[in-house]
């Protein structure tokens, strides 16, 4: 059984204090607001949406098994597009991903996206 990072996330592990090792924890992508209003990230190619309130933190963490992930970010007005390539091939589009808070905390696709709020 594989062990590693994506899975320890899964199982509710803490992280807040852990120094990863492998693939995934080197290629990680920290994103904060340091905005005045709730900022979106989108992660494609689903449109996945995660939404930072002023002074969030989160982190992308691609699976453990992703040979050299890579990130591709663009921003919009209030929003983060997000895209992970294997080996940054644009063909490979990497969807196998978790996103964790500033405590280590797994969050869940739409985390924090109130009522009327729109990512566009």
């Amino acid at each position: 059984m594989r062990q590693g990072l994506t899975e320890a996330v899964e199982r509710g592990a803490d992280l807040s204090s852990t120094t990863a090792t492998g693939t995934a924890s080197v290629n990680r992508l920290p994103v904060q607001n340091g905005g005045e209003d709730f900022l979106c990230l989108f992660i494609e190619p689903y449109c996945d949406v995660f939404w930072l309130k002023p002074g969030d933190e989160f982190t992308v963490v691609p699976s453990d098994d992703v040979p050299d992930p890579q990130f591709t970010v663009m921003v919009v007005k209030h929003r983060l597009v997000v895209w992970i390539f294997e080996g940054g091939n644009p063909a490979k589009v990497v969807v196998d991903y978790t996103v964790i808070d500033g405590s280590g905390k797994r969050l869940t696709e739409g985390y924090q996206w109130t009522d009327g709020r729109s990512p566009y």
